[in-house]
């Protein structure tokens, strides 16, 4: 009889030590709450992905015409970063949208994992479009003009892309228009003294001729390096502002993650 009292009094004490698990509805931020405000996100995730992904996209399909004038593959790599950060928007969306469904935390736990990993893309080409944005002027400073007298009628792409930015940017050189005297292409045949997409107005051998009247005379590193710029801020300003989005996706999916662990139904 004594060793029953025993027994049912460890059972009891035990009982008062288990702490009672949390319903869905308890506290301000419930699992209800909490699936909700996912549920929100993720719409709201999927029009910044794409938003992101469109940037990244038309940065390559239109600003990527000069990529071949530039000595370091920085700038497209920050474009490809934007695209892909934005591409994971809609597996994302699906993932997290069949986790909270299903309360399983594996998927959770898998949603969240991808949704760092998409901050750490946004925030890294964001950080890097800003750092090359200081670093692009001096790196075309010093080496633009080797492309342009290395590799002109040499290397096709990197001769179209000279012929549409000084045709584009109305200028002639990478400095100036008598640095093309120098080049390979000039050695080739010596009357042409600038291509003749220098000239003003373009004809068959005009850049025979270097009179001011005929071609434009300041160089191109000027205009093409503010061109640059002013796309790395557009993608800096991606970057970043998107990269603030998931951090609060990261946020809710964590606790939430806690919670599911501590309901009943």
């Amino acid at each position: 009889m004594a060793s029953e009292k025993k027994d049912a009094s460890a059972l009891i004490s035990k009982k008062k030590t288990i702490k009672p698990r949390k319903s869905r509805d308890a506290d301000c931020c419930s699992v209800n709450f909490l699936k909700c405000v996912l549920h929100i996100f993720n719409v709201i995730f999927l029009f910044a992905g794409a938003g992101v992904f469109l940037v990244g996209a038309w940065t390559i399909a239109t600003r990527h015409r000069f990529v071949a004038l530039l000595p370091t593959p920085t700038y497209p790599a920050i474009s490809y970063l934007l695209c892909i950060a934005g591409a994971l928007g809609v597996p994302l969306c699906g993932l997290g949208c069949c986790g909270l469904k299903t309360e399983n935390r594996t998927s959770l736990l898998c949603y969240t994992y991808f949704l760092l990993i998409t901050f750490l893309l946004e925030v890294g080409a964001g950080g890097l479009a800003f750092y090359y944005e200081v670093a692009v002027e001096d790196e075309l400073r010093f080496e633009l003009n080797a492309t342009f007298i290395t590799n002109y009628a040499l290397d096709t792409v990197v001769t179209d892309a000279v012929d549409i930015m000084q045709t584009e940017f109305k200028c002639c050189g990478a400095n100036q228009y008598t640095e093309w005297r120098k080049s390979a292409w000039h050695e080739h045949d010596p009357r042409l003294l600038v291509p003749d997409s220098c000239c003003k107005t373009v004809t068959t051998r005009c850049g025979m001729r270097d009179h001011p009247s005929n071609i434009y005379y300041h160089g191109c590193v000027h205009e093409f390096t503010k061109h640059i710029r002013d796309q790395l801020v557009i993608l800096a300003a991606v970057g970043v502002g998107m990269s603030v989005i998931p951090i609060f996706g990261f946020f809710f999916s964590c606790v939430l993650y806690v919670k599911i662990k501590h309901v009943i139904d």
